[in-house]
Formats: structure tokens, C-alpha cells, sequence
């Protein structure tokens, strides 16, 4: 890869979606806690309530459940890219390549995907500032990821 015209940009795509990865984490585990504290309570006869999800979120709307978990699943491979991009980044050559476009280009997907709950979630309105910190987060990673993959394609 001679080309190194790319490598600083590619460095700080990484470095901001890393962080940006690990806040949405940081929410998700709030909002996972929160939900396993405070969803439903099974009674002594163990009887669940009429409208059981086992995905239930107390804050939010009916697309919250869905949203925090592909949230949390898109912030751990997000991670795990960055940290294939910290290798990619420190060696810059075509050997290091193909590892860090394969992770990165999982981790947009899992953040395309958990977009597309928060669109849902944004739709149907009832939710906290949390949860709207999450989805703003999630809308931003999924043009700055893809952004980053093409970063380190450009510098092959």
C-alpha cells in the first residue's frame, strides 16, 4: 500500500468511532440494566402478563427492545473493527487489509441495521434523552463507518 495520503484520515475516522462505539455501549448497558431491574416481575404463581415480550424495555416504545439489543451488538464488533484498524493502521500494508475491511464492513452492517430500529423508534416518538443520545450516535457511526471503509480502501 504506497499510498499513505489516507492514513491520517483513516487514523481519526478510527479514533472518533471507536469512542462513539463505546458511548453507545455505555447507553445500551444502562438501558439493558434498566430493563432486566424493572421490566416484568413474575408472581409467586408464575403467570406472565397478557403482553409479554421477553425483550421488553420500560422506557421507550415497542421498538426499544429491539433497538438497544442490535445497539449493543453493532457497539461490540464496532470495537472489535477498531481494533483491527488500530493493526491496519499502525503496519499500512495489503497483508493488514483485508482483516480490517472484513470487521469494519460486519460492524456498518450491525450499524446499519440498529439504525433502521432507531428510525423506528424515532417514528413512534415516546422515548428518553438516553435512547435519543443512543440514536443520534447510531445515525452518525453509520455514515462515518462506512466512510471509514472507504478510507482504508482508498490508501491501497
Amino acid at each position: 500500500m504506497a499510498n499513505t495520503q489516507m492514513k491520517p484520515a483513516a487514523a481519526l475516522l478510527l479514533f472518533l468511532n471507536f469512542c462513539m462505539y463505546v458511548i453507545v455501549l455505555g447507553i445500551g448497558a444502562w438501558s439493558m440494566n434498566r430493563a432486566i431491574d424493572y421490566g416484568f416481575i413474575i408472581g409467586p404463581g408464575f403467570k406472565l402478563p397478557a403482553h409479554f415480550s421477553p425483550i421488553y424495555f420500560p422506557m421507550g416504545n415497542a421498538a426499544t427492545g429491539f433497538f438497544v439489543t442490535f445497539a449493543m451488538l453493532a457497539g461490540v464488533v464496532g470495537v472489535a473493527s477498531a481494533i483491527a484498524g488500530i493493526n491496519h493502521i499502525r503496519s499500512w500494508n495489503a497483508s493488514s487489509l483485508p482483516s480490517a475491511a472484513s470487521i469494519a464492513g460486519v460492524a456498518w452492517t450491525f450499524t446499519l441495521l440498529a439504525m433502521g430500529f432507531a428510525c423506528k423508534e424515532i417514528e413512534l416518538e415516546i422515548r428518553n434523552a438516553r435512547l435519543r443520545t443512543m440514536e443520534a450516535f447510531l445515525i452518525i457511526l453509520t455514515v462515518t463507518q462506512l466512510v471509514y471503509i472507504a478510507a482504508i480502501h482508498g490508501g491501497a
